[in-house]
């Protein structure tokens, strides 16, 4: 009877709608980014971030704007075009699957995160909105040159950019140091047991 309910159901679900997720598929895409991401999700150089539990909806939004080009890097939009729909939803589902958990540092309480940045991105970096990235343990570089590129209109987006326009330096190097005093800990909850 589940197998006819089933056949009969599977007929009515959109278009690229899939029932569970195919995380070996994602695992095979995400060997195209471990170089600099790392197959956790875990950054290895200083100038790319942590993706490992970034909500999956930002992952597919980041990866589709490289592809369309609304969203230009040198090294993403390359990578990015080579990418279908499927193995995108794939990999964003690959990344999103790790848990990620943070510290504070030692005499910083999060009442001391920047007011500003905390309804989306919490006050331990981690995302309130599933439109909006993890900051937690994101080097100093690159949050930085995220917020200048906002401010500067380099990056659009209706939140951000409004928000990064008021900004000065200095309120930008708080942020940064902020989230990046923040420790992380990237784990495969399938490997916990």
């Amino acid at each position: 009877m589940r197998i006819v309910l089933f056949m009969i159901l599977g007929g009515l679900l959109p278009a690229g709608v899939s029932l569970a997720q195919d995380l070996d598929a994602g695992r095979k895409v995400a060997g195209m980014c471990r170089t600099c991401h790392g197959l956790d999700g875990f950054a290895r150089v200083p100038i790319a971030p942590h993706i490992g539990g970034e909500p999956s909806e930002y992952i597919k939004a980041q990866l589709r704007a490289f592809r369309d080009g609304s969203r230009e890097h040198e090294m993403m939009t390359v990578v990015a075009k080579g990418l279908s729909d499927q193995q995108i939803s794939d990999v964003a589902d690959w990344y999103s699957h790790f848990e990620i958990t943070t510290t504070f540092p030692t005499g910083k309480p999060g009442d001391n995160a920047p007011e500003l940045c905390v309804a989306c991105h919490g006050a331990n970096g981690i995302s309130e909105m599933p439109d909006a990235p993890n900051l937690a343990g994101e080097t100093n570089i690159y949050i930085e040159t995220q917020l200048k590129a906002f401010r500067n209109g380099k990056r659009n987006n209706e939140i951000m950019s409004p928000i990064a326009a008021d900004l000065t330096d200095a309120d930008i190097q708080a942020a940064a140091d902020w989230y990046s005093s923040i420790e992380i800990k990237i784990i495969d909850p399938a490997k916990q047991n």
